[in-house]
């Protein structure tokens, strides 16, 4: 005959575990589960925005040396607007595009002028675009990291309380058999298993996309230092 279990996995009743809980460990265990909720819907958004990333840039980089006019790639770039490698061309184009104007409003001295900086404008108008592009991959990706390196202390926590609790509650009852000592001890190790539940996948996430955003910052370094040799030896002759 199967034995009946109880409302949860394995013997575990997860109802008795938050019935009888303290106020602490319910709010350590609300805490909990709210952080891997937040974390699970953050995994999901960075993930969404990290895949079009990747997507768009390979699309970019594919008109990019296919192209023959900066104009024409300046065109299909602003229309890839989640791809990092695009900003970066976009920014730096719009500053060429300045440097340009200048030379044919200005005169002679003008010319020579904006010829003479307009390398360190371009070259600055890359990197600031990098940085803003890496900052906003990077963004609430640290909440990832927190998550997982406080998550186990927080469930520890309520884990301590919850065997603090229990055995209060066998010094008042002057019973300490194993079978009342099993139950409660048990349930307060449940804090802990919620804690390592919500921190796991947030490690997990947050190493991976730490080192996607590491590739996206190599390949816009790369792309602005070939995008400078191109200009330098069409513009800046």
């Amino acid at each position: 005959m199967i034995p009946h279990l109880p409302l949860a996995f394995g013997a575990m009743n997860y109802v008795e575990i938050i019935r009888d809980a303290s106020f602490i460990e319910l709010a350590v265990l609300l805490l909990l589960m709210s952080v891997s909720v937040a974390s699970w819907a953050l995994i999901a958004m960075k993930f969404t925005q990290l895949s079009r990333a990747r997507s768009q840039s390979l699309t970019f980089l594919d008109t990019f040396w296919k192209a023959s006019r900066l104009e024409a790639i300046y065109q299909s770039a602003q229309k890839l607007e989640g791809s990092p490698l695009s900003k970066v061309f976009c920014a730096g184009y719009e500053e060429l595009s300045k440097l340009a104007q200048t030379g044919k409003e200005g005169g002679a001295e003008d010319a020579m002028s904006a010829k003479l900086g307009g390398i360190e404008n371009v070259e600055r108008a890359l990197n600031r675009a990098a940085t803003a592009q890496i900052t906003e991959l990077e963004n609430r990706v640290s909440f990832l990291g927190t998550v997982g390196a406080a998550s186990p202390f927080v469930g520890l926590f309520g884990t301590v309380i919850g065997i603090l609790s229990a055995f209060n509650q066998i010094a008042e009852q002057g019973n300490a058999t194993l079978a009342t000592v099993a139950a409660p001890v048990g349930n307060a190790l449940f804090a802990t298993a919620a804690g390592l539940f919500a921190a796991i996948p947030a490690v997990v996430a947050y190493n991976s996309f730490v080192s996607r955003i590491k590739v996206f910052d190599t390949e816009m370094s790369n792309f602005s230092a070939d995008f400078l040799n191109i200009i330098k030896r069409h513009f800046f002759r």
